[in-house]
């Protein structure tokens, strides 16, 4: 019996030691990337919007300039919001 009671306390005690270490990491973690966002969010200037195609720009140019944005849009720098601003002013709409 005292091997028994012996084996649940050492389990116990790996447990809770286990579980403490998990917490503190994830506090870290969750503190750093605060920190990285809100660093990001003082570094982020206003851009400027990209230049909407002329009329007369051929349909080569147009289906370029999409797929940049789309690009954008997948590296997620751009919203949802964002890019179908910019998609309507490319295609003129």
């Amino acid at each position: 019996m005292p091997g028994l009671l012996r084996g649940v306390a050492r389990t116990a005690v790996v447990a809770g030691t286990a579980t403490a270490v998990s917490n503190r990491v994830s506090r870290r973690q969750a503190g750093r990337w605060a920190q990285q966002d809100a660093t990001a969010a003082q570094d982020a200037a206003p851009q400027a919007p990209p230049p909407a195609a002329a009329p007369g720009s051929s349909t080569d140019d147009t289906i370029t300039q999409l797929q940049k944005l789309a690009a954008l849009k997948e590296q997620g720098v751009l919203t949802e919001a964002e890019f179908a601003t910019q998609k309507a002013k490319i295609l003129g709409a």
